[in-house]
């Protein structure tokens, strides 16, 4: 299933969410021009690998700016134009009616609090992982998380594919539209670190969880004053 649009209208410009999509898609076209050797040591140095931050920990080493960096960084970062487009989208779909509750300021705050928090989570659930994780999606599950509290009666109109080729759209309630992504994601995290295949499957299953979570219960904080 795919999400196409809501129907809930926001009534101020999405400033922020528009700032994000180009500032996002400016980095990722810049760099694909770059010869592939220079993209790979960019993600290397600017994504976030686990596995740095786990031997500072262990070895009792302080922590400088530089080992922290990629916690905001890597959410500005994408690995191919598939990973960009979908992630704008979702950011483009449930970040204007978010933005519109908390304000531009309040909105950009909670989208990268929501981003680090991800990214904490999924070095808590993959350590010793040596692949740079990458992408927005953390931060945008943290803004589907604060639309799923938010925008309760919200319906998704939703893409269907079928096995005749002809798409089928219908309406589907916000709540659970985004109660459905949550638990695949809480599913497919949970069964890859059982089997151990989840630093390796491509997609940061915990960091959707995390953000998401971080979503649901940290929006009341950042929320205007009236609406």
């Amino acid at each position: 299933m795919f999400p196409i649009r809501d129907n809930i209208p926001s009534r101020r410009p999405p400033l922020v969410t528009v700032l994000l999509i180009i500032i996002n898609s400016l980095i990722f076209f810049t760099l694909s021009d770059t010869p592939y050797r220079t993209f790979v040591g960019f993600t290397h140095k600017y994504g976030l690998i686990p596995v740095k931050i786990t031997k500072l920990v262990v070895s009792g080493a302080p922590f400088s700016l530089g080992d922290l960096y990629p916690f905001i960084t890597s959410i500005f970062l994408h690995g191919s134009t598939l990973h960009l487009i979908s992630n704008m989208w979702i950011l483009w779909l449930f970040g204007d009616n978010v933005e519109d509750r908390m304000g531009h300021i309040r909105f950009l705050l909670f989208y990268l609090l929501s981003g680090v928090i991800a990214g904490v989570f999924h070095l808590v659930f993959n350590p010793l992982s040596r692949v740079p994780v990458v992408g927005a999606s953390g931060a945008i599950a943290g803004v589907m998380g604060a639309y799923f509290v938010l925008f309760p009666s919200a319906r998704i109109i939703t893409l269907v594919p079928t096995f005749f080729l002809v798409p089928i759209f219908i309406q589907i309630p916000a709540v659970v539209y985004l109660f459905l992504w949550f638990l695949a994601q809480l599913y497919s995290g949970t069964v890859l670190s059982v089997i151990g295949g989840a630093a390796v499957s491509g997609i940061a299953w915990w960091a959707h969880i995390g953000g998401f979570v971080s979503g649901v219960l940290l929006n009341r904080f950042f929320l205007r004053d009236r609406y």
